[in-house]
């Protein structure tokens, strides 16, 4: 398949071309002896061994295609930490976070399209907090209501409402640091849980339809440090902010690596990686100050290394589509502790978490009537990939597998956050099965439109694509039932129609 891929703001240096004496006398790399005297290709330029041995010069060169390599591969496995380390610091200056028990509520569009992939159709409501001064206590009301506690590689603590221990009766929960025994906190009718790291999201979906319920919830939540009175949060709702929760490329990237890592202890799965950092001058307990070759080698390992994970968001080569012949994934497809017995799910979580945020019990392992689906495709159906300048139509059938409602989310692929096109409301990014003004076909079935143009007298079913902006789509099934998961139901690929 012939593929073209426009990354227009990605600086695409990659040390991988031979240099100028690349072609010169001397054995392929794959088959250099290593011993006495040898010229071996290579793809940073030909290697002379003297007596096994080599100048300074191909030592030079040596460790920087090192360095350039463990770069590209550190940017994939810190990912998920630095993408919700900027999400924490970027929400907090764009809507005046000043006490650590604020919640931020995300309603309109603009609000909304800071979040990586986050979703259109209910309001969302976060707080970023620490737990290096204390343990948390929340006093959850109850009610319908989703989310949960995350700690900073985005891995679930505990779930909250109706997926989380308390079933949506509500309840109350104490969270402990990595540092803290949880054990002291043990008493009868409190759920208590330990965070592997200092800083938590508490993140929360009411899915209460009545608007009522947002109030009566506001006014129940009580939060507070343990051991002190828990009392009502501050939410900072209706400021209608442009923001981006989106990671930040070159060294921007690395510096928020470094000061995340400064606040965190290091788990003994990541020891091997912060070794990895250390030559490139990101090291725990010291100040982000790289000299000019380690900007280098940064520079080109987080170019290479957003390629690389775009590649396995794109093509995810661990995994198969969801419905055969289609090109159809389902966009979570690994487990929430992101490792096994036997490794880490590195390619997994990266290509969830450079594409989306956040993870519960509940969204990645879901019960029939319960939880949450997300599917996801980047491909048409005759395997092209999706562009901005060309029309295309989704055809939904009737009666989606769901117990409250579906809906398709139109995403930019190089910010994955909600697509800019120009609109001022959530309906010009994001059409449901709620929405009374969609047109239906006489079976029920629905026809759904993405692309420059409109068909005419279908635009309430169409969502806009502008420029060379590169688009995917989250297909969002709400407490999905049986049919999607014995695969009965099936959605077809988007078909082009110019």
């Amino acid at each position: 398949m012939n593929v073209k891929m426009k990354l227009p703001y990605l600086a695409i240096v990659a040390a991988t071309a031979f240099s100028a004496g690349a072609h010169a006398e001397g054995v392929p790399l794959e088959k250099a002896t290593l011993h006495g005297d040898e010229t071996i290709q290579t793809p940073i330029g030909n290697i002379e061994l003297q007596d096994s041995y080599f100048d300074d010069d191909a030592s030079i060169r040596l460790f920087d295609e090192m360095d350039y390599q463990r770069a590209s591969q550190a940017y994939i496995w810190s990912t998920p930490l630095v993408s919700i380390t900027t999400w924490r610091d970027n929400q907090s200056k764009a809507y005046g976070v000043s006490k650590d028990t604020d919640f931020v509520v995300l309603e309109s569009l603009k609000e909304k399209r800071g979040i990586v992939t986050g979703n259109l159709t209910t309001p969302y409501i976060f707080n970023f907090i620490s737990l290096k001064p204390g343990p948390l206590q929340i006093d959850y009301p109850a009610g319908k209501t989703a989310g949960g506690v995350l700690d900073f590689w985005m891995r679930p603590v505990f779930d909250l409402g109706l997926t989380g221990p308390d079933k949506g009766q509500g309840a109350t929960y104490i969270v402990v640091g990595p540092e803290t025994d949880p054990s002291q906190y043990k008493k009868s009718g409190v759920h208590v849980y330990q965070s592997t790291t200092n800083n938590v999201l508490v993140g929360v979906r009411i899915l209460d339809p009545d608007p009522a319920y947002y109030d009566k919830y506001v006014d129940s939540l009580r939060m507070g440090r343990v051991g002190h009175a828990t009392e009502p949060s501050r939410f900072i709702r209706g400021k209608d902010v442009e923001w981006s929760a989106t990671a930040p490329r070159g060294l921007a990237y690395w510096e928020k690596l470094s000061a995340i890592l400064n606040e965190e202890p290091v788990r003994t799965i990541d020891k091997a990686w912060t070794a990895m950092l250390k030559p490139l001058g990101i090291e725990k307990g010291k100040d982000f100050a790289p000299s000019e070759r380690q900007k280098t080698a940064l520079l080109k390992g987080a170019a290479m290394g957003e390629l690389m994970a775009r590649n396995l968001q794109v093509t995810p080569r661990y995994t198969e589509v969801y419905w055969p012949g289609t090109s159809w994934y389902k966009s979570f497809d690994f487990h929430v502790e992101q490792e096994i017995a036997d490794r880490a799910e590195l390619d997994e979580r990266t290509t969830w978490f450079y594409e989306a945020v956040a993870s519960t019990k509940g969204m990645v392992n879901p019960q029939p009537g319960a939880g949450q689906i997300y599917m996801t495709t980047k491909r048409d159906s005759k395997g092209r990939l999706l562009r901005a300048d060309k029309n295309y139509k989704l055809h939904v059938p009737k009666d989606v597998p769901v117990e409250q409602f579906w809906a398709l989310t139109l995403y930019s692929e190089n910010t994955r956050r909600a697509y800019n096109n120009g609109g001022k409301d959530l309906r010009s990014v994001n059409i449901d099965s709620r929405l009374k003004d969609l047109k239906r076909n006489a079976d029920g079935s629905v026809d759904l439109y993405i692309g420059p143009k409109a068909p005419s007298g279908l635009e309430s079913n169409h969502m806009r694509t502008v420029g060379d902006d590169g688009w995917f789509v989250y297909f969002r099934l709400y407490a999905p039932t049986q049919p999607f998961f014995d695969k009965s139901f099936k959605l077809s690929d988007f078909e082009r129609l110019d």
